[in-house]
């Protein structure tokens, strides 16, 4: 007997997301059962992600750095299908000193099919360490923070 899952929080819905992408589905990102394969969500949350960081309107990185990516946590919640496009979602829930925790859910036909959050962290690509973001990005980020 299958089960659906349970989540303790309430479905999200776009609107609650500053932040939006949108992914063009491609017949190759398909498998043998017809639907989007469980992988394609990954880069689904790397989109809003990276579109966050890169065209949020200010430099995040500064000079040299660059993020990588530390965690990131998914929960499949409805199929897929292709032909189609979804719309993603990002919004900040902390920042730290160098690092950024983001939520995101990505949507299909007004409907969540994903949700996850992911945690990057800010490093300087000459050294390999971890930076501290400065004083300008700080300010956006948590400009950016989900209200508790």
């Amino acid at each position: 007997m299958s089960q659906k899952p349970s989540f303790s929080a309430p479905e999200p819905v776009l609107k609650d997301f500053p932040f939006h992408s949108r992914e063009k589905l491609r017949y190759c990102d398909t498998d043998r059962q017809g639907h989007v394969n469980n992988a394609v969500f990954a880069t689904f949350l790397e989109t809003g992600r990276v579109e966050m960081l890169i065209n949020g309107g200010v430099d995040l990185m500064g000079p040299n750095g660059a993020f990588v990516l530390a965690r990131l946590l998914l929960d499949y919640r409805r199929e897929v299908n292709w032909p189609g496009e979804v719309d993603i979602g990002t919004r900040v829930v902390t920042v730290g000193r160098s690092s950024l925790r983001l939520e995101h859910a990505a949507f299909q036909h007004g409907e969540c099919v994903a949700s996850g959050e992911s945690t990057v962290v800010l490093t300087d690509v000459t050294t390999r360490r971890s930076k501290p973001f400065s004083q300008e990005a700080r300010e956006f980020l948590e400009r950016q923070t989900k209200p508790a």
